[in-house]
Parts: structure tokens; C-alpha cells; sequence
């Protein structure tokens, strides 16, 4: 972790943490870092931004930052994630910045930064622009006459985005009514037009955006909204994305929750049962639920796990060219259509299997149980330390072997703040409970926690 960059770029409140200044700096580091690769000096940089008020400030400001440092930038305009990874790996651009804070309240924002393949940029090169921001590397040069940048309209690479999810699915969704939660944010000017032109009858919420009210009472974190309009409006199926759309959880015919451990355990069988997975293996983060696990060792289908973080997800699938993976938040990766995760191609696929397997998503999603689960988290003096501790080792493996195969326990640090996270999944809520402050307790007891 950075000093401004964490797993998901740069993101802070907007003109506190992340300023017009910060966001200017980041485009002159990027313009000159990609610039020296070009005999002209000039790089192509591809923009994107969701709905909240401050996109439109950073995105004036990084494409100032970029053109200065002799850059070409093409504006995407309102458009998700996914897109700009499709439009910087398809268009042979040099890299893609998205302005967005994802699933955060309309007052943050953040900047994230994709290498010409689509996924994010290396470690070091967030480091290199981090000191650049603090005055810690030498300025660097400004173009001048013809070497000064210019800004471009490339809203035809979102409808290039458009065209091609809809030239995924192979069957029609005629007939199909299904919800879209928009989270008034990104998929406002995407999803839609996809799924009205692939037949389905489409009932849309969260499709106002007025840049305060992206992800208030709707999309992937307010998801109870779109449980109301699928059971109000008698829905085969609904899709809630977040405010960028890079991920999506569904709600089911009868009113249920379906997170990502149910979609890669859905969409994984269907794969394996085509002969689709390599090694027959999915990618899932520690957090995902035991119940996936046992799910897919049911069926016969190999899993490994990372650490968590869709980056680290995409990480593992590149190097061993696996084709599912994600996390439970709804951060799905189809690696055949994407090399990063992408919340309208995630319901594409739930909908393709969901018509090829002739059945309804309640139906799918009921073959795995998914296990209580309690998280305490635990504010520390080190975290380090504190995960190291004796006791608390000893807590911990005492409460594993208590589990057996019928539970688990995960003690992890935050990436972000001073926080030790326990987390049990076990038979009941009840256990879950008790093992976990089994292990709160000792850190406790051992003057490891900031009460």
C-alpha cells in the first residue's frame, strides 16, 4: 500500500485527499512516463468517469496534466470501468485512467490507472508518480509548440464497448424481465441499451444520476432496493451494479441475495460442465464463503485462493490463464471476454447460463449453502505484531481445529487502517460468534487492542 495508492488506485474525498492538483500531477507523470516510449513524445491515454460532480473537475485536471506533458487524450466520457480496460486493450492506447470512487459515497472519488492490457498498472509506477506529487523526483518537462497535447471526443469507443457486449450472449433474451439497478452511476448510459437490444424486456432503477445520489439507496451496496422491484414487479431476475460498474450481485426470482461466491460457483459448473475451465480450476479471495468450497469440490471443480483484491484475482488468472475468478462483493473476471472484472458482461454470463441451463436463478443458486459468517474487526496498536502474537496464534489454531471441516477462521490484516479482522464461518451463528471472540479476547488479554 501507498501513500495515495491503495489496491484500487488513488481515492480519497475529493478536494481533501484527492485534489484537482494531486489529479494534475498524476496526468503530467503519466503523459511524460508514456510520452518517452513515442519518438514524438506523444502518448495516447484513454478517459473515463462516472457520474459524481467531481469527475468532471479530475477529469479536467488530468487531461490538463496529460496534454501539458505532450500527451493525446481521448475522452470516453460517462462510461464504466470495463470499458476503458476494453477500449485501452482493443485501441492499442498506451494506458486508461478511470475517474471514480466505485461504491463510495458522491463526496470521494479516485483515479484508476490500466497498462495497455487492461489491467492496472504496476506498483512501481504508482510509487514513481507518488513522488512525483511530493516534490521527492526533479520536474519534469512541459511540451511546447506543436508537442502540447490535445484533448479528443472518443465517445465511439464506448459504443464500440456497447456493441460488443452485445455480440456475447448466443441465445436471445426475449421474453425475459429482468431489473437493472443502475446505482445512478455508470451503467446509467450502458446497461440498458444492452440488454433492450438483446430482447429482453428491461425494467430500469438508479438511472437518474445528478452527481450527489450515485450509490444512495440503490445499486450493489443498497441492494435491498432492487429485492423490493424484482418481487413488486414480478422480475425473472434483477442485476445490481456499483458506481462504476466493475461488479455486480443479482437478485433471484424469489427475492434473494445471489453474491459473487454464488455466480462463480453457477457460472464455474456450467464452464466446467463445457469443458471451458482450464485445469478446471476457479479463482476465488480468502473471504469467499466455505460453502463455495465445498460446492465446487462436490462437483469436482478445483479452486485456489488469493489475497483480497480483484487485482490480485486478475494477477493469478493472467499467469496461469484461468478463465473465472472474482470475489463475493460481485468483482467477477471472465477472462475469455475480459481481464478485468466487469458487472454488465457478469449478468450477460448469469443469463446465458441461466437460459442453457433451462432453469431459473433460485434453482442454480440453491445448490450451494452458503455458511454463517461473523466478522469483528479489531483496531490495534501494530497489526503486524498483533498477527504475530503467540497467544493469538495459539487462540487461533485452537479455534481451526475446533471448527475441523465444518468451519474456518481467517484472521487477517486491514490494508487500509490499523485493523486486525477476524472472521469465522461455521454451521451456525452461534459458533460463529463464540469462536470469533474466542480470538478477540486474547487480543485483548494480551494489550494488543486500542480500546
Amino acid at each position: 500500500m501507498g501513500k495515495y495508492f491503495g489496491t484500487d488506485g488513488f481515492r480519497g474525498e475529493a478536494n481533501k485527499d484527492l485534489t484537482a492538483e494531486k489529479a494534475f500531477k498524476v496526468g503530467r507523470y503519466l503523459g511524460w512516463y508514456y510520452g518517452r516510449m513515442h519518438e514524438d513524445g506523444k502518448a495516447q491515454i484513454a478517459i473515463g468517469k462516472d457520474t459524481r460532480r467531481s469527475s468532471y473537475m479530475l477529469e479536467d485536471a488530468l487531461s490538463a496534466g496529460l496534454t501539458s506533458s505532450g500527451a493525446d487524450v481521448y475522452l470516453l466520457h460517462v462510461t464504466t470501468t470495463p470499458s476503458v480496460s476494453y477500449v485501452v486493450r482493443t485501441e492499442n492506447f498506451d494506458c486508461g485512467i478511470m475517474i471514480s470512487a466505485s461504491h463510495n459515497p458522491f463526496y470521494d472519488n479516485g483515479i484508476k490507472i490500466m497498462r495497455s492490457n487492461g489491467q492496472k498498472i504496476e506498483p512501481e509506477i504508482e510509487y514513481q508518480i507518488e513522488e512525483y506529487i511530493d516534490g521527492k523526483i526533479e520536474e519534469i518537462p512541459y511540451a511546447t509548440r506543436e508537442g502540447i497535447g490535445r484533448t479528443i471526443d472518443f465517445s465511439a469507443g464506448r459504443n464500440r464497448y456497447i456493441g460488443y457486449l452485445i455480440s456475447i450472449p448466443t441465445r436471445s433474451f426475449k421474453s425475459k424481465r429482468i431489473g437493472l439497478d443502475c446505482a445512478n452511476g455508470s451503467a446509467s448510459s450502458i446497461a440498458k441499451s444492452v440488454f433492450d437490444a438483446l430482447g429482453a424486456k428491461t425494467y430500469v432503477m438508479g438511472n437518474a444520476p445528478d452527481g450527489i445520489n450515485i450509490n444512495r439507496g440503490c445499486g450493489s451496496t443498497h441492494i435491498e432496493a432492487l429485492q423490493n422491484f424484482v418481487m413488486d414487479n414480478g422480475l425473472d431476475v434483477g442485476f445490481a451494479y456499483d458506481g462504476d460498474a466493475d461488479r455486480c450481485l443479482c437478485v433471484d426470482d424469489q427475492g434473494n441475495i445471489i453474491n459473487g461466491d454464488h455466480i462463480m460457483y453457477i457460472c464455474g459448473k456450467f464452464m466446467s460442465e463445457n469443458g471451458q475451465l482450464k485445469d478446471n480450476m476457479v479463482v476465488t479471495t480468502v473471504m469467499s464463503n466455505l460453502g463455495l468450497y465445498k460446492a465446487l469440490a462436490r462437483e469436482g471443480i478445483n479452486y485456489v485462493q488469493t489475497a483480497v483484491g480483484d487485482k490480485y484475482v486478475a494477477e493469478n488468472m493472467l499467469a496461469n490463464g484461468y478463465r473465472i475468478g472474482g470475489e463475493q462483493s460481485g468483482h467477477i473476471i471472465f477472462s475469455k471476454y475480459a481481464t478485468t472484472g466487469d458487472g454488465i458482461l457478469t449478468s450477460l454470463m448469469v443469463m446465458q447460463t441461466m437460459l442453457d441451463k433451462k432453469a431459473s436463478l433460485s434453482t442454480l443458486a440453491s445448490e450451494m449453502k452458503v455458511y454463517p459468517q461473523v466478522l469483528k474487526n479489531v483496531k490495534v496498536h501494530d497489526k503486524a505484531v498483533a498477527q504475530a502474537n503467540p497467544a493469538v496464534r495459539e487462540a487461533v489454531e485452537k479455534v481451526a481445529n475446533e471448527l475441523g471441516k465444518d468451519g474456518r477462521i481467517l484472521v487477517r490484516e486491514s490494508g487500509t487502517e490499523p485493523l486486525i479482522r477476524v472472521m469465522v464461518e461455521a454451521g451456525t451463528n452461534a459458533i460463529c460468534h463464540e469462536m470469533v471472540d474466542k480470538v478477540v479476547k486474547v487480543i485483548y488479554q494480551e494489550g494488543l487492542a486500542i480500546d
